[in-house]
């Protein structure tokens, strides 16, 4: 369990230089730029950042805010893409380091993607992909094709339970402890669910396990929440007793189970906002937003890392090479996804929010 803290109170220090000339920056383009900042950016980026959230509540701010021209996104590619997705043809994303990428995204090609599905539909008919939004613009673009939907962890649960009151069986991309989580959490025993390795013929699944399984998911992980272990949660158990642990879903479902609690972000935030004064909680995240809780309860309620893994893609992105994008605006940082796949792309999402 990590109990050290790194810096704090980066938003409250005297501006440095850099910070000084980004502040100028964003003044002279006023409401026509908008900056968005990803929970688990460093509080260094984050103070510069004109809206904080999870990658969907980002992309739709900015889809709200059409006189923002430039749309700056602190974050990955894929939450770019879902930003240039969702918002109006007057406006540009960019990324401060075109570089972050996530590694979960990429395990999900979409050439595999497509023999998985030839082979899953040639053995049942009566399947419906479900994207999770941690996900590339292409694989979106394939759910949307096939009448599917995307969805974040916080509304996977309504997703699955949508797709499965249709009578219909869920190929879930592509974090397979996200979709076994939310299995768990609707009743789904073990044995309906499935994990379908690309790597493998047939994914390694037999005709009989492709028949009794009503979810099957892809072989994919959260390098950050795969960090997280039993063994972390018994040592806190051990230490702290009276203490409360929350995880993300995308951590494996043994420490899922284990936990007392677990969800999205926005969860992990509200649980920490209204645990009683006093309260020790240990949190299985991103270590950045770990941090800023504690912070932020500082005094007031004990804040604690399960362990401290930290995105390196998301650490990419500095004060340095916003300031540089806010300089120059080069046309290589700029995201866009073409028509062929934003448009089948954005019915996934459109999907997701209609529900």
């Amino acid at each position: 369990m990590w109990t050290a803290l790194s810096e704090f109170g980066d938003g409250n220090r005297v501006m440095d230089a850099i910070g000084e000339e980004i502040r100028a920056l964003k003044e002279s383009l006023g409401r026509r730029l908008l900056v968005l900042g990803h929970h688990y950016q460093r509080s260094s980026v984050l103070r510069h950042a004109d809206e904080v959230g999870d990658s969907l509540e980002l992309a739709r701010k900015a889809a709200s805010r059409p006189e923002a021209e430039r749309i700056v996104f602190c974050g990955v590619r894929f939450m770019a893409e879902s930003a240039d997705i969702l918002s109006g043809p007057s406006q540009t994303v960019y990324m401060p380091e075109v570089l972050a990428g996530c590694p979960m995204a990429r395990m999900a090609r979409l050439g595999d993607v497509e023999r998985a599905w030839a082979d899953l539909t040639s053995r049942r008919d009566d399947w419906l992909p479900v994207v999770y939004v941690n996900s590339s613009a292409d694989i979106k673009a394939f759910c949307g094709e096939r009448g599917g939907s995307a969805c974040t962890s916080g509304n996977a649960a309504g997703v699955f339970r949508w797709a499965l009151a249709q009578g219909r069986r869920i190929f879930f991309l592509p974090d397979e402890h996200l979709g076994f989580n939310t299995g768990h959490d609707l009743g789904l025993r073990d044995e309906e669910m499935a994990l379908y390795d690309p790597a493998a013929p047939g994914g390694g699944l037999s005709d009989a396990a492709v028949a009794r399984s009503r979810v099957v998911v892809w072989k994919g992980f959260c390098i950050v929440h795969l960090a997280f272990t039993l063994e972390q949660v018994a040592a806190v158990k051990r230490l702290h007793p009276t203490a409360r642990i929350i995880v993300h879903p995308e951590s494996p479902k043994d420490v899922v189970r284990a936990a007392d609690e677990h969800g999205a972000t926005s969860k992990i935030i509200d649980y920490v906002a209204t645990a009683p004064r006093g309260s020790t909680i240990v949190i299985g995240t991103e270590l950045n937003l770990v941090e800023r809780l504690a912070e932020r309860y500082r005094g007031e309620k004990t804040v604690l890392a399960l362990a401290p893994s930290v995105c390196a893609n998301m650490a990419k992105t500095n004060e340095q090479n916003l300031r540089d994008l806010l300089r120059a605006w080069p046309e290589e940082q700029e995201v866009h996804v073409p028509d062929r796949i934003a448009v089948p792309a954005r019915k996934s999402l459109l999907t997701m929010l209609g529900l």
